[in-house]
């Protein structure tokens, strides 16, 4: 369903502002349809298995590690960061600086999860220099979306739900958890951050799947990994995005013109459904796939919709830059 993993071509860093460094890197054909790929966390990093939904003889794609992650500098774990000079217009700023620097005119944008969020900023931002959106496990960060990712999901997970809330316990519902925790993280005493890292990573294992026991995720074995990780989620989500309530919503028009597929599981509980379902019915080109026995990970039909999609857009060459 999804192409062999190609090493990149062409590889680096770059120089962005407030003191950071970007990783990148570019696979598939120099000459072939470009994309760029938004990866999921916030804070994740890019991963090989990204590449697998690109026909690299058709495709060229830009990878990269957002601030604070990766292979990108300095880390969210670093003792001194600063996470004032991590937002999403600055994450936005990245994304233009790295199509300026590969010489591309516009691109597809691909991206799961956070990565939808961040596509969907970009694209209303940029609208010219979006061809193609393929998101999946789409989410737009939203107020709504984040109390549901705490609160409502508490609903279901009461138990896991309660060893969230021991570290905040004068939170009331309705409270800003995501930002109680982020000030745990972000404590000068050691012991404190990992107890809230260790925290927030249990309850993103617990939501990642509706039915079974947690599926335990390896990365979060790392303390440095699972500081960073926490910190850059609690502090995007504690500020809903840094978008307004309507910083994606209500700019939809800017990308009537842009060809979109969407896919989200049935039984994708980190946020609801309705707000990509909302979201597709207001642009015209957009189709919206629920897979219905999936969660937010998807899994073989999801991989084989954003191959499809991903297929059917390297057709069309017309609103892209194939230098």
């Amino acid at each position: 369903m999804r192409y062999p993993v190609t090493e990149p071509f062409d590889e680096g860093r770059l120089e962005v502002t407030g003191g950071h460094e970007i990783y990148w890197e570019r696979v598939g054909n120099p000459r072939g349809k470009p994309a760029v790929v938004l990866h999921g966390g916030p804070g994740s990093g890019t991963a090989a298995w990204w590449r697998r939904y690109f026909d690299p003889d058709r495709y060229c794609v830009t990878l990269f590690d957002q601030r604070g992650c990766g292979r990108s500098r300095p880390l969210a774990s670093d003792p001194d960061i600063d996470l004032s000079t991590i937002t999403t217009q600055l994450l936005i700023d990245d994304i233009e600086a790295l199509r300026k620097l590969h010489g591309v005119d516009s691109w597809l944008v691909f991206g799961g999860s956070w990565g939808s969020t961040l596509g969907l900023a970009y694209a209303v931002d940029h609208p010219a220099r979006v061809s193609e959106l393929v998101l999946w496990a789409v989410v737009t960060t939203t107020r709504h979306e984040v109390d549901w990712l705490t609160w409502s999901v508490g609903e279901i997970y009461p138990e896991a739900f309660a060893e969230l809330r021991a570290l905040v316990p004068d939170l009331e519902r309705g409270d800003n958890l995501p930002a109680a925790y982020n000030r745990l993280l972000m404590s000068d005493d050691p012991a404190e951050r990992d107890r809230a890292a260790r925290a927030w990573c249990a309850w993103e294992e617990r939501i990642a799947t509706l039915s079974g026991p947690p599926r335990a995720d390896p990365r979060y074995a790392d303390p440095a990994f699972r500081l960073g990780f926490a910190r850059l989620v609690t502090h995007f989500f504690g500020e809903h995005a840094f978008l307004p309530p309507d910083g994606i919503t209500g700019r939809l028009d800017r990308i009537n013109d842009i060809p979109a597929v969407f896919v989200r599981g049935r039984l994708d509980i980190a946020s609801p459904l309705g707000a990509a379902w909302r979201l597709a019915r207001q642009l015209p080109l957009a189709e919206l796939h629920v897979v219905e026995e999936e969660a937010h990970g998807g899994a073989d039909l999801t991989d084989q919709l954003l191959v499809d999609a991903t297929n059917r857009f390297a057709r069309l060459r017309s609103r892209y830059d194939s230098r």
